[in-house]
C-alpha cells in the first residue's frame, strides 16, 4: 500500500509539472516567440497559451517603451571643436519574431548603434547648429537609426540630446560673443529711438510753425513747467510772431 501511495504521489508531481510547463500566462505587453523543435512557428500571447512540454520553447519579449541614456560621446565638430554630447534613446520593439531571430541582443546592438550615429551625426554639424539646432540634430539621428533597427523590429520613437559639455575656454569665448551681440543690439536700439524721435521732433516742428502762435503757446506750456521747479532761473524769450512788427530791409 505504501508503494502505491508513492507511486501515485509522483504521477501526481509529474503531471503537476507537465501542466505547469504546458500553460503559460503573458500579460498585455509581453508576447511569446514560439519555436518547435529549433524552428520559429509564430508569436503568441498576451493571455493564456498552451504549448508542447519538452518540444515547444518560448521566449519572452516584452513590447514597452525602453528608455536607453546614451552615455557621454567625445565628438570633434566640423568646425574643430571639442565637446561631449549625451542623449536619451526612446525604442520600442514592434515585431518580436525579428528581434529574437535577426540579431542576438537587440537591446545591446540598439543602444552600440546610437552611440555611433549620435558621434557621426554630430560630427558633420558646426558648434553654433549643435547648440541651436539640436532638434534638427534628434531628428536626423531618429531617423539614421529608426531604419538601421527595422530588420530587428524595432521602432525608435524619439532621440533627444540632453546636454553638450564644451571646455571652458570654449564657454569664455561664446560669452564673450553673446557679450557683444549683446552691447550691437543696444547700439542699434539706441540708434533707432533717436532717429524715431527726431522724426517725431521734426513732425512737432512742423505743426508748431505751420500755425499762427503755435511756437509762443508751447513757450508758455515749457515756461509754466520750468516754473514749478525750484532755484530756477527763467530766460524769457520774446515770441518769434513780434518779428512781424519789426521793420523790413529796405
Amino acid at each position: 500500500m505504501f508503494y502505491n501511495l508513492f507511486s501515485v504521489i509522483i504521477l501526481a508531481v509529474i503531471i503537476f509539472s507537465v501542466i505547469t510547463s504546458a500553460v503559460k500566462i503573458l500579460p498585455e505587453y509581453e508576447r511569446a516567440v514560439l519555436f518547435r523543435l529549433g524552428r520559429l512557428v509564430n508569436v503568441r500571447g498576451p493571455g493564456l497559451i498552451l504549448i508542447i512540454p519538452f518540444i515547444d520553447r518560448i521566449i519572452r519579449v516584452s513590447l514597452r517603451v525602453i528608455v536607453f541614456d546614451v552615455p557621454p560621446q567625445e565628438v570633434i565638430t566640423r568646425d574643430n571643436v571639442a565637446c561631449k554630447v549625451n542623449a536619451v534613446l526612446y525604442y520600442r520593439i514592434v515585431s518580436a519574431d525579428k528581434a529574437v531571430v535577426n540579431v542576438e541582443n537587440v537591446h545591446a546592438a540598439t543602444n552600440q548603434y546610437a552611440q555611433t550615429t549620435l558621434r557621426s551625426v554630430v560630427g558633420t554639424a558646426e558648434l553654433d547648429e549643435l547648440l541651436s539646432q539640436r532638434e534638427k540634430l534628434n531628428q536626423t539621428v531618429q531617423k539614421i537609426v529608426d531604419e538601421a533597427t527595422d530588420p530587428w523590429g524595432i521602432k525608435v520613437i524619439a532621440v533627444e540630446i540632453k546636454d553638450v559639455v564644451l571646455p571652458s575656454e570654449m564657454t569664455r569665448a561664446i560669452a564673450r560673443q553673446a557679450e557683444a551681440e549683446r552691447g550691437r543690439r543696444a547700439a542699434i536700439i539706441q540708434a533707432e529711438g533717436e532717429r524715431q524721435a527726431a522724426e517725431q521732433l521734426a513732425q512737432a516742428s512742423e505743426v508748431l510753425t505751420g500755425v499762427t502762435g503755435g511756437l509762443t503757446l508751447r513757450m508758455l506750456r515749457s515756461l509754466s513747467e520750468v516754473a514749478n521747479a525750484p532755484n530756477t532761473t527763467v530766460l524769457f524769450p520774446l515770441p518769434m510772431e513780434l518779428r512781424k512788427l519789426l521793420p523790413g530791409p529796405e
